[in-house]
């Protein structure tokens, strides 16, 4: 079995056909999906389809892009909304520097506020790291050294600088659908060197479909495409990939059931 990571069920695209995209992806073997929230203010989206799916589960949190729209939440909101039983990390947060969207410095107090959170109720971060390297891993040094948290790198594409950081700082690093593409040989570089027991898949869906569907629209059926180029990289068989990743998922987001419970088919 797979576990989606990282998807974005809530988006409209996803909408007309809910149901059956998440039927796909049970039918390709990918049992667990977990939506990841981009605006608090969508909190109650995120948590009626979770609630919806015997195999959905979500976050909350604010992107970087929306850092600017939501500037004033507090980490005891994130606290407090992260009690639902099915939320299960906090985030997407993090710098995004490609699209400056958001003001740097609202950014990062939006960042460490939601880093803040995490300590708090020891749900993972799930961090949104691009063209800002330097920033994000001087700001995981500085709040690791406050308390320790979990935190997951998602759709990691950055410099392995930024992997080495995160790893010497015990967070997990996930890969989306770019790891298949064409030109993504230096990311494969760093995913295999990546420890088997920090390796997450995801499919940032809609985005970044995978190869053999690169330029469609992406749906979490098809993380089993980059779990296979994931494996391929290792030099372990898909089966073996799909343990470790399911493993490494169910550890992190560690509210989620065992896979052993009576509550989950």
């Amino acid at each position: 079995m797979l576990i989606d990571s990282h998807c974005h069920l809530d988006f409209p695209e996803f909408a007309p056909e809910r149901d059956a995209i998440v039927a796909r992806a049970k039918e390709a073997g990918v049992g667990r999906l977990i939506t990841i929230s981009t605006h608090v203010t969508r909190y109650e989206t995120y948590r009626a389809i979770a609630d919806a799916y015997d195999n959905v589960w979500f976050t909350v949190g604010t992107h970087p892009h929306q850092a600017h729209e939501e500037p004033d939440v507090s980490i005891e909101e994130l606290v407090s909304l992260s009690r639902h039983p099915r939320c299960v990390g906090i985030g997407e947060a993090g710098l995004d520097y490609h699209y400056d969207r958001s003001p740097r410095d609202v950014a990062a107090r939006v960042f460490r506020r939601h880093i803040a959170a995490a300590r708090e109720t020891g749900l993972p971060l799930v961090i949104h790291a691009r063209d800002a390297d330097d920033d994000v891993a001087r700001i995981l040094r500085e709040e690791m050294g406050k308390g320790t948290f979990k935190a997951l790198l998602h759709c990691f594409t950055a410099s392995r600088a930024l992997a080495e950081t995160g790893l010497d700082l015990g967070l997990y690093v996930s890969f989306s659908g770019v790891l298949t593409f064409k030109n993504s040989q230096e990311l494969r570089d760093i995913a295999r060197d990546v420890p088997m027991d920090r390796l997450l898949v995801e499919t940032d869906a809609p985005f970044l479909a995978p190869v053999p569907n690169r330029g469609k629209r992406n749906e979490p059926a098809f993380v089993a495409a980059t779990a296979a180029v994931l494996a391929e990289v290792k030099g372990v068989t898909p089966d073996a990939m799909a343990t470790a990743t399911t493993e490494n998922a169910l550890r992190l987001f560690s509210k989620m059931p065992p896979l052993e419970s009576r509550a989950i088919p």
